[in-house]
Formats: structure tokens, C-alpha cells, sequence
């Protein structure tokens, strides 16, 4: 059992005007929906408690939509809590059906535009993302604006309580800097709110690509110092973001930074990466392990969202990945349902199979390809018999046993040591300083003997580490852990006619679409009200 004093589901959170401070002022109904919410008067004092309970709203916000857990009370009015207001869920489907990796047979409205890569800005999907983002990075802001060394000293609070929440403060800047981040990759210019914009109906103004790029980079440096120090494996602070997590986000955001901000920054995402695996992460000795119920003890973990079965109860987040089988998995993985409406695409199939001893990949492939009669999704509203079942998320302890219920309790490994080395290697090749190709050749290899249940057959050679594998491998190592579609647009595969797979662009073959397609639009109803926007290219 998970002893952290750190919850998610809390009593009390200050919710003040600054939650009204984004771009749609009249659309997102940011409003206390827990008659027991507190103003910041009564919430805040000299107590540290109080301070972490608060930045647990913050934490909260990326597994669940509400105070009370479930899906019925919702931070933005509107949203279906169980899935356009999970954040977790709603990233999975904006990275993972729009790739060539997972197709969704349900008819929700927005979910067939994923399939087919056609959208527009009056998505629920899209609306839920955007919205869910500006939520986050508003109580970031209030948090931020609350705990000022002035109102701390007003609050009589002790030394102690003072180094505390420098420590909180610089998580919340290091939490609106990761939805920062998804805004940026996800809608590329976005209305701009920090912990000093205006309070009150003020329409924010909109933040380009570029600068925006900057702005992220900035604050993660800055907070980097007053953050908790890496810890590997387990403890008291788990679930906390800490300095590793900081690097890891600005890996992940230099290797993007000629997409985000046409500027090349390999070098800089080979030293952030260094300090992530200078830190003493380890690689998981099982692959599967690394996605099962008690991954919190996992030495690879670097910035989880944590799942507390009865605690975070949703039908978002990990409830969607491990229910979106079929019912032949239903008992395997300990899914309270089997909704068995994701498949694989046989492209995702075709990236395993690319190699000869591809058949020596179970140990990292997942796909149940016995479970169907066709791997081809012949018919994009039917799950039956279409496409390939795949059960990657297991709710079940290492050695077998069940956790307390089957309610969700895998945490979400958002960044592991697996990407990092990853994100090394890549960077290298695309002519980063700082790192050489007998490291990256050393950590894809170790990789894939992780993979493979032959070591002389996994090796790869010098010669065969190139961009193309490189873009295969993260395929083959990340499949399904929402990034395929940003690794597509950056090796410039998402929209082109040269790569294609099944329902892409409308056709069973494949077809390319319209660049545009690369970024999403901003929603039509935060369009009508902020006179500020300029919405995105080709909507």
C-alpha cells in the first residue's frame, strides 16, 4: 500500500477571481462547485498544510475533474468529467488516434475527425484540452499569487513554513510551465496569464509560438533551484515534481524547439537529458513492469500521475487505458470494464514486424493479434473483428496479486528514464554537442535488451543508428504513452503524403492531409469572446 502523506482528494482549495483569468471569460465556468471551497482568508494561514493542500488542487487536475473525485462535480462546467475534461484522456486521443498507432471505433462526436486527421474548432475534444490546460495554469496562478513573501509574512507564518512554500511555489511554476508546454505543442498560440495579469473580465492577450517557447524555458530555469532534489524509486515525496522532472520537461522541450520555435536546441536537450540520468534513474528490468499497479516503486519513474484507486476515481486517465480493451483482456489486466472500443492500427503492427527477429519483441509489443480476425480496421465504427487489441496498462502488482480494488491504481509514467535515452540519442543525430554516438548506440541498446529476450539479436550496430530507427524505436518503446503524434510532426511524417496508414486522411490506405493539421485550432466559442485571438492557420 502507497504511504504518502501526499493526497489528491482534499477538503478545502482557494478558488478566487483568478480562475476567471483566461481567454474565455464567458465559456469557462471556472466556479467553486464544492459548497465547502473556501476563500483564500480562511483557507490560508501560518499552517504549512493548508499550503500543501492547495497545490494538491494543482496535482489533482491531471487524474481527476473535480474536488470530490468521480465525474459528476467538474472544475469547468460543461465538460464531461468523465472524458473532455480528463486531461490524461484527452491528451491520449489528441496524441494517439490522430497517429498511426490507435484507432477508436466509437462515434462520440469529435472522436471519427481523430481517426481521419479532420477536424475544426468546435470539437468537445478540442474545447475539453484547451479548457482543462487554462484551468491548470489559472490555479497555478492563484497559487502563485497567494503565497508571496509578503502574504506569507502577513500570515505570521514561521521560517520553516516560509523555505515549505518557496519549494510548493516552485512546483506550480514548474506544473503551468508543463501545461504551457501542451498548449504550446497542442495549439501553438494561446492566450498568455500569469500570476500578474489582471484580475477580473479582462481579455488576455495571445502569446506566439516563439515567444511563448521562451517564456517556458525561462520559468523552468528559474525554478529549477527551490525544487526538491531527485529521488529514485519510492518515497516520501512521490508524486512531487522535483528537479528531474524540471530537466526531463526541458529535454523533451529542446528536442520539440525547431517545431515550437524554429530554432535548433539539440544541444541543449542533450545536457538536460545528461542531468536526468546523471540523477541514478534505472531502467525497469521488465518492460511490462514498468505499466502495472504498483509502478510507484519503479527506480525508471521520473514524473508520474498517480492513480489512488478509490481515491481518484474517474472514467478518464487510467480507467480509459485499461477499459478500452476487449473483454478477452478484461480479467488479465483487472479493468473494471471492458469497453473495446480502441484497436491498434496494422501500422503500429508494421513497426514491430519491420525487423527480422521482430517475433522476439513480445516482451515490449503488446498487441493481442490472436484476439482479432483481421488486423486491418475494415470498418472504422466496428470494434469487432477490426483491428489489433492491445492490453499495455495492467492493473495488477508485479507478482500477480490484485491491488485493493479494480479501480486504477497504475500511475502514469508522463516522463521515464526510457524517452530520456531516447531523447538523447535523437538529438545526437540531429547534430547536438555534448554527447557522442557510442552513448546513444549504448542506450538504445540497452533498451533493446530490455525488449528482446535474445541480447545478440536486439544489439544494433553503429551503422543502423539513424533518424528513421530512431523514429521506429519510439515507436516501439512509447507506443500508446501519448507522444506519437508530436514525434510524427517533428520527423515531419504527421501530415505528409510519404508516410501514411490506414484512415489517415480519410482513406482505408492512407492519405496525406493539409499541414495545418499539425497544430489544433483554438475553440470557436474562446474565438467569439476574446477579441485578442487570431486563430490558427487554415481554421
Amino acid at each position: 500500500m502507497r504511504t504518502n502523506k501526499y493526497k489528491y482528494v482534499i477538503s478545502a482549495f482557494l478558488v478566487s477571481a483568478a480562475l476567471s483569468v483566461t481567454s474565455c471569460t464567458g465559456d469557462l465556468d471556472t466556479v467553486p462547485l464544492d459548497k465547502d471551497e473556501l476563500v483564500s482568508e480562511v483557507v490560508f494561514g501560518s499552517d504549512i498544510a493548508a499550503y500543501q493542500q492547495s497545490i494538491a488542487k494543482l496535482y489533482a487536475g491531471f487524474v481527476i475533474g473535480g474536488n470530490s473525485g468521480g465525474d459528476s462535480d467538474q472544475d469547468v462546467v460543461g465538460i464531461d468529467g468523465g472524458s473532455q475534461a480528463s486531461f490524461l484522456r484527452v491528451l491520449w486521443n489528441m496524441q494517439e488516434l490522430t497517429s498511426d498507432e490507435a484507432h477508436c471505433a466509437w462515434n462520440d462526436p469529435g472522436i471519427p475527425d481523430f481517426n481521419i486527421l479532420s477536424w475544426g474548432s468546435s470539437s468537445p475534444w478540442i474545447k475539453g484540452s484547451y479548457y482543462r490546460l487554462f484551468y491548470q495554469i489559472s490555479v497555478a496562478n492563484a497559487f502563485l499569487r497567494e503565497t508571496t513573501d509578503d502574504k506569507l509574512a502577513a500570515r505570521g507564518c514561521s521560517a520553516d513554513v516560509i523555505a515549505k512554500v518557496k519549494t510548493l511555489r516552485a512546483e506550480a511554476r514548474y506544473l503551468r510551465a508543463l501545461c504551457y508546454t501542451q498548449a504550446l505543442d497542442l495549439y501553438r498560440n494561446v492566450p498568455h496569464v500569469t500570476e500578474n495579469s489582471k484580475i477580473g473580465n479582462v481579455l488576455p492577450d495571445q502569446i506566439m509560438g516563439p515567444e511563448l517557447f521562451t517564456y517556458i524555458e525561462t520559468e523552468l530555469k528559474e525554478c529549477e533551484a527551490d525544487m526538491l532534489d531527485p529521488t529514485v524509486g519510492f518515497s516520501a515525496n512521490y508524486g512531487h515534481a522535483n528537479k528531474a522532472a524540471n530537466w526531463a520537461l526541458l529535454s523533451r522541450l529542446y528536442l520539440n524547439a525547431e517545431v515550437y520555435a524554429g530554432v535548433k536546441k539539440y544541444t541543449e536537450c542533450i545536457t538536460y537529458s545528461n542531468k536526468v540520468i546523471a540523477a541514478g534513474y534505472q531502467l525497469e528490468p521488465v518492460y511490462g513492469d514498468m505499466f502495472r499497479a504498483d509502478n510507484h516503486l519503479s527506480k525508471e519513474m521520473i514524473h508520474p500521475f498517480r492513480y489512488d484507486g478509490d481515491q481518484t476515481m474517474t472514467w478518464g486517465g487510467m480507467t480509459y487505458l485499461l477499459c478500452m480493451g476487449s473483454s478477452d483482456m478484461q480479467t488479465a489486466t483487472n479493468a473494471k470494464g471492458a469497453w473495446q472500443g480502441v484497436r491498434a492500427k496494422s501500422s503500429l503492427l508494421k513497426i514491430f514486424e519491420k525487423e527480422s527477429n521482430s517475433t522476439l519483441d513480445s516482451r515490449r509489443s503488446m498487441l493481442r493479434t490472436e484476439l482479432t480476425a483481421n488486423v486491418e480496421i475494415v470498418d472504422q465504427s466496428t470494434f469487432k473483428d477490426n483491428g489489433i487489441p492491445v492490453a499495455k496498462f495492467y492493473n495488477v502488482n508485479k507478482d500477480g496479486s490484485n491491488p485493493g480494488s479494480a479501480e486504477a491504481y497504475v500511475d502514469f509514467p508522463y516522463f521515464r528514464l526510457g524517452e530520456i535515452y531516447l531523447n538523447y540519442a535523437e538529438a545526437v543525430l540531429r547534430g547536438g554537442t555534448g554527447g557522442d554516438r557510442a552513448t546513444a548506440l549504448k542506450y538504445i541498446n540497452d533498451l533493446r535488451k530490455r525488449a528482446y529476450t535474445d541480447d545478440s539479436k536486439a544489439v544494433i550496430a553503429d551503422a543502423d543508428l539513424k533518424l528513421d530507427f530512431i523514429l521506429d524505436e519510439r515507436g516501439r518503446e512509447l507506443f500508446y504513452e501519448a507522444q506519437r503524434r508530436t514525434d510524427l510532426i517533428r520527423f515531419g511524417k504527421f501530415t505528409s503524403n510519404d508516410y501514411v496508414w490506414p484512415w489517415k486522411g480519410g482513406s482505408a490506405t492512407g492519405t496525406g492531409v493539409a499541414s495545418y493539421f499539425k497544430v489544433f485550432p483554438i475553440p470557436s466559442d474562446d474565438m467569439g469572446t476574446n477579441t485578442n485571438l487570431i486563430q490558427n492557420e487554415g481554421y
